[in-house]
């Protein structure tokens, strides 16, 4: 049994977790610089606590708060530029999986003369500002991975930097940040994170530790779901209590250690289509597509799925699809030609090339585009 675990990232997990290990950022330097969103870490008491935690250890600190969703490549170069202005020691990422991607592409940048060309050849020196992750959303599990993953506008899709040397020094995870997400948000993040989970296990890459994660991540999404449906068939994120957001949380960022091991599969690589030219959040595309490439598995790897579907509690890929239906709704319009451009898109992604156990063909990816937005 030959497999290769590596994780670095130490975790925090708990209310209140960086006021209380606050000690931890001094060993990081004498300033910082927070790279967040436009308001919600403002919203959501994530920044005051970094901001207390920061001033009772006597570190200074600037603020980058100009990262949208999905970052593009541009963000992370005018972030990196900043830090180096205002030489900072090190960076705290505050958000989702946007602020994290671009501080890490930032902690890079902000150290090494990278041509945009070269951005993503995976070529670079171990020279990099360390990075302290704060999630304040529970799906990409950024904060314990070594990706980060940029919109490419000269690519037309999302293209990831991958790299050991950004993977955050210290993560923590507080599940409060999350208590007032709406329900959209809040569903979307979770079926990326539950991707993670399901799409680690038909990796090639896969081994006892990431399926053991990915099993124990599937656990706590399944406790969630319920109370995720009766919000969703509400519209109302008030019975999303914080026992739920912290079960999510540590799905994220339990998915997040999976797939810092196993890599994503043709989920993501058709997902990134859907999400750079129709606007579609990356975690509903995952979830629009994910039961569909779970099918193809299923006809030449069907132990595998019975696997997955043992670990959500289920026997049929039908009820699946039908929790998936049940937290999602109604696909998105697609039409022939947009489907026939994101397939050929797809099938050059290195997840689809050289990550799936079961690797689909071109027909097949055409034919999860069209049964996902039921054009068949």
């Amino acid at each position: 049994m030959n497999y290769t675990y590596h994780m670095p990232t130490k975790v925090f997990s708990g209310n209140h977790c960086i006021i209380e290990n606050s000690h931890v950022l001094k060993s990081f330097g004498n300033k910082a610089m927070l790279v967040t969103g436009r308001s919600s870490a403002k919203k959501n008491g994530s920044q005051d606590d970094v901001v207390a935690a920061l001033e009772k250890q006597g570190i200074e600190y600037v603020v980058f708060d100009q990262v949208m969703a999905n970052p593009t490549v541009a963000c992370t170069y005018e972030g990196a530029a900043f830090a180096k202005a205002n030489q900072v020691d090190f960076i705290v990422a505050i958000g989702g999986g946007s602020p994290m991607d671009a501080a890490k592409a930032m902690a890079l940048l902000a150290k090494q003369d990278v041509a945009e060309a070269d951005l993503f050849n995976g070529q670079y020196s171990e020279d990099v500002l360390p990075v302290i992750a704060v999630p304040t959303t529970a799906g990409t599990g950024s904060e314990v991975t070594q990706y980060s993953i940029l919109t490419n506008d000269a690519a037309e899709t999302k293209t990831s930097i991958v790299s050991d040397i950004i993977f955050p020094k210290v993560a923590f995870v507080d599940a409060r940040y999350m208590l007032g997400l709406p329900v959209t948000t809040t569903v979307n993040t979770a079926v990326d994170a539950l991707s993670h989970a399901i799409e680690g296990m038909l990796s090639i890459r896969a081994s006892l530790v990431s399926d053991a994660l990915a099993k124990e991540s599937i656990r706590f999404f399944v406790k969630a779901a319920p109370l995720m449906c009766e919000a969703v068939a509400r519209n109302d994120a008030s019975v999303l209590d914080e026992r739920v957001r912290n079960d999510l949380m540590q799905c994220a960022m339990l998915a997040g250690m999976v797939i810092a091991q196993t890599g994503t599969t043709a989920v993501h690589a058709m997902g990134y289509s859907l999400t750079y030219f129709k606007d579609i959040d990356h975690g509903r595309a995952n979830g629009l597509l994910l039961a569909e490439y779970m099918a193809v598995v299923q006809e030449s790897e069907p132990q595998l799925i019975t696997d997955i579907l043992s670990a959500l509690g289920m026997t049929e890929l039908g009820q699946f699809k039908a929790l998936l239906n049940q937290l999602l709704g109604a696909a998105e319009v697609l039409t022939q030609a947009e489907v026939l451009k994101y397939t050929a898109k797809a099938v050059t992604v290195k997840s689809i090339e050289g990550n799936c156990k079961v690797k689909p063909s071109e027909d097949e990816v055409k034919s999860m585009f069209m049964e996902a937005f039921h054009l068949s």
